[in-house]
Order: C-alpha cells, then structure tokens, then sequence
C-alpha cells in the first residue's frame, strides 16, 4: 500500500494480528522484502510494519528526503495508521534511521533494536571526508548503471561473509539489489548517507528505552562502534553472534529471529 506526504508516496506493508507493533526498517540497497522470513515467523505475536525507505523499493519521490525529513514522513505514517508507540528495529542504514527517530520523536518508540548501525560520525572532518565517498558513489551508480555497481557492491569486504551463503540467498540479495533504480540509490548516498546524517554520539546517553544492539563477530568495526553505543546507552544490552558478518538477520536468521523475540519477551 502507498502513504503519500507532502511529494512522496512511501510503499508499506503490514502483516499479523499482535498487540504490539514493530517496525521493520531495511538496510541500503534493500526492501522491505528483506523481512519476509521474520514476517511469516513473527506474524502470529505482533503486528509488522514494514517500509520501503526513500530511493529504495517502490517508494517514490518528488525531491530527495534528508534523514530528518525522512524520519518526519515516517512519523506521519504513524499518525495516519493511529499507531502510537511502536517498537522499532532497523538494519545498517534502517537502524540509522531508526535511531533518528528514536532520538527525535522519543515519545513514540517503545524500544529499539538496531543491526550493524552507528549513530553517524563525530567530527567535522570524518563526516566530510564520508559525504566525498558517498558522492564518488552517487557517481558511479549514474555513470554505470545498476548491474555495474551491484557486481562492486556484493564484492566489498563489508559482505565477503555473504560469499558462503547458499546461492539460493545470495541470488535473492542480488534480485533485490537489482531491481533498485540508480538515481534512487544515487539519492539516498547524498541526502540520507553517514555523513549527512546528524552525529547522536554526544546524546545517547539521554535514552531510557530498552536498546538491543546486534553485530555480527566477523564485523569489527561495527562491533568497536557498537561497544562505545553500549556504553554510553544505559538501558541497552548488546549481542554479538557469531559466525555472522554484517548482516546477521540475512547470515544467521535463525539466531537473529531468536535473540529479537527473546529481547521483546523480557520487557514486554
């Protein structure tokens, strides 16, 4: 179904019957359909909100969305579906966006469980230094093509630990990868990157909620980046799984879909 705001219309979906709601929220490059196998598993205890994320899937817009014009269209969805506390987990850049929300809308997030997700970067020069990337990125996707930038994105050390997958799967994350439109993927890199993004690290501490923090033990740099988070985030607890890289719920789903419901079950 589509929700449109202002000159966007953002593609959701929402499956089972719970009292409680959870938001789902998809990494770069990624869909909604990335959640399916949680969705069939989780249908039964919650009500699963999932969307597509500006530039991604068949989310549409008019201009580009910045993190916080897209955490604000994201709330409205709230408001327009009368859903007013929802717990919410994100992957990557969803558990990017997702803890943007949490930190500017606080009031409407129950919990919070992000996967391989930073809360931006500290200085000036590293957020500098992360928008030139990006934009080299955005570049190489236009100039390309999808298939061209797809073939390097799979490639990078940052899902080498995908390599071992069944083909079955990886060819999945490729479909899904594939059917992305560059100037979308072009535009997220610009407007919603980790050096657009507003820098959380000196207000983590002000969150109360309980916060599950999940990184894969093959994934260094989130696991250095996700023990400062745990630190300086009180009410979190953090898990690191083995034999998983970045993205555990896609690596080890099985362990994933456990160590969320075990984290929903002691607080609810």
């Amino acid at each position: 179904m589509y929700f449109k705001v202002n000159d966007a219309s953002y593609w959701y979906e929402i499956d089972g019957q719970g009292k409680e709601t959870v938001v789902l929220l998809h990494g770069f490059t990624g869909t909604a359909a990335t959640w399916t196998s949680f969705i069939n598993d989780w249908q039964d205890h919650y009500q699963i909100l999932t969307v597509d994320l500006p530039g991604h899937g068949k989310t549409t817009l008019g201009t580009p969305r910045t993190m916080e014009e897209c955490c604000s269209d994201l709330i409205h969805l709230l408001n327009y579906l009368k859903l007013e506390k929802v717990h919410l987990a994100g992957y990557s850049m969803g558990g990017r966006t997702a803890l943007s929300i949490a930190m500017l809308y606080p009031e409407r997030i129950k919990s919070l469980t992000l996967e391989s997700a930073s809360p931006g970067l500290n200085s000036d020069d590293e957020r500098k230094s992360r928008v030139n990337h990006d934009e080299k990125l955005a570049r190489r996707i236009e100039q390309n093509g999808i298939e061209s930038f797809v073939e390097f994105w799979e490639n990078i050390h940052l899902f080498k630990t995908q390599k071992s997958l069944p083909n079955n799967i990886q060819n999945q994350i490729r479909d899904e990868r594939l059917a992305q439109s560059a100037e979308g993927l072009a535009y997220s890199l610009r407007y919603m990157g980790t050096g657009k993004q507003p820098s959380w690290w000196d207000q983590l501490q002000d969150i109360t909620i309980p916060v599950l923090l999940i990184v894969g033990a093959y994934d260094q740099k989130f696991i250095d980046i996700n023990k400062l988070m745990s630190e300086r985030i009180s009410s979190s607890k953090l898990v690191i799984v083995e034999n998983a890289g970045h993205a555990i719920h896609v690596e080890q789903p099985g362990i994933f879909g456990k160590i969320v419901n075990e984290f929903y079950n002691s607080i609810w």
